[in-house]
């Protein structure tokens, strides 16, 4: 398969893949879905993170009393970041009862459980509400909606509950995959990007993206995509030579959010990873891709290297995800991008295991099935892509990839 930006930069791959193995024990998020039958339960989850890995943060896709009530008894050191639907926000945003509706969520939905002891760090506003499918009355909804959020959870007396909303990459405007040249979206830029960068400056949230390479790979940038050895993508007007298609997303957003004057917001990754799993014949899918890449965000974001504009940076980062998902719908890959086993055991190795656990030392799965959570998103992107014609010309190509993401969102990747 090959996705849908065959035109950006195809770094020269030197042969080798990255040392994943032996990673020091590094703090990162987890996405927590449970579209599965074959799941441990909650409980057994919450304990085994705590206790034998050293993720410090899960993202969940709803407010599941059950998910929550467990991290609360078993957990409660570690962050979670809570995801609100798409379809709760026109409720909020309205300007005469938004605010009580907003207080009335908070309390029935968070304020008990957070009194019992699960530590919510994050409240998110739906889901990629700017694209790749855009609903308008979700657009005008959504500022309105995070600011009515915030000003329930400081009355509801849970000022420490941050809000933000989950972007894909397409809020990036077409590129040459340079990260100096990027800019959001005309349109989306002035309208709602700055003012909603200025509520994450006003407010100490995030902004949170989406961000997978995996999407826009193909056959001849694999090594740039999954952080292997490769020649690497120059960016002229920065002197900077990037590595890594992550690295360069990262630094598209920072520059992007510079240009509109907010560059020290904070950027959380609410998604990003790779399958172990796609349809036959893929290249590029697979336990070692997979390895490499997690193992690559993970130094780029836990372990103090940032990226190459913003060196020595830490962010708040999610793994998608913590297990396979074997109910969700689409492409085999949505299916597969978990990082541990039903039984606990890794896929592969991320050094996520503490000192002296191992897969054996797990708590075993509970008998008892996860319940059935909400429909949680697909990844990013997930199943859109166009396959370009062989022997296709690249300038031609290019000029029709341009004109097409004129009128609809497109992923941006170098």
């Amino acid at each position: 398969m090959l996705p849908l930006l065959l035109f950006l930069l195809a770094a020269a791959a030197a042969s080798g893949p990255a040392a994943a193995q032996g990673l020091p024990p590094l703090p990162i998020g987890v996405n927590y879905g449970a579209n599965a039958d074959n799941l441990p339960s909650p409980a057994a989850v919450a304990t085994f993170l705590a206790t034998k890995t050293t993720v410090n943060r899960v993202k969940l896709f709803d407010a599941n009393p059950a998910f929550l009530d467990a991290f609360a008894a078993n957990a409660p050191a570690i962050s979670i970041a809570v995801s609100i639907p798409n379809s709760a926000l026109p409720a909020f945003a309205d300007r005469a009862a938004g605010l009580d509706a907003a207080r009335g969520w908070v309390r029935d939905n968070l304020a008990a459980h957070v009194a019992a002891g699960a530590n919510v760090t994050l409240l998110l506003a739906g889901n990629e509400i700017l694209g790749p499918t855009v609903v308008p009355d979700l657009v005008v909804a959504l500022l309105p909606a995070m600011r009515r959020l915030h000003q329930a959870l400081q009355l509801e007396g849970l000022p420490q509950v941050r809000v933000t909303t989950p972007h894909y990459l397409g809020i990036l405007a077409p590129s040459d995959g340079i990260p100096s040249n990027a800019r959001f979206r005309p349109g989306l830029d002035a309208k709602v990007l700055a003012p909603m960068l200025r509520f994450h400056n006003d407010t100490g949230s995030p902004l949170m993206v989406n961000a997978y390479p995996y999407f826009s790979y193909n056959a001849q940038n694999l090594n740039y995509a999954v952080f292997r050895p490769n020649a690497g993508v120059y960016d002229p007007a920065t002197k900077l030579n990037y590595t890594s298609m992550f690295d360069a997303q990262m630094d598209a957003i920072y520059t992007a959010m510079k240009k509109l004057g907010f560059g020290d917001v904070q950027i959380a990754v609410g998604e990003a990873g790779w399958p172990t799993q796609a349809e036959p014949g893929q290249v590029g899918v697979g336990p070692e891709e997979a390895r490499d890449f997690n193992a690559g965000m993970i130094r780029v974001c836990s372990g103090g290297k940032g990226t190459p504009l913003m060196p020595g940076k830490t962010f708040e980062t999610y793994i998608f995800s913590l297990f396979d998902e074997n109910q969700k719908p689409g492409p085999i890959a949505e299916r597969n991008f978990g990082i541990f086993n039903p039984d606990f055991t890794p896929k592969y190795d991320l050094g996520l295991l503490r000192d002296g656990s191992s897969a054996s030392a797990s708590p075993n799965p509970s008998p008892n099935p996860s319940p059935k959570p909400s429909p949680n998103p697909s990844p990013s992107g997930g199943g859109k892509w166009c396959v370009a014609k062989a022997g296709a010309d690249a300038t031609t190509l290019q000029n029709n990839i341009n004109y097409a993401c004129g009128f609809v969102d497109c992923q941006w990747a170098p």
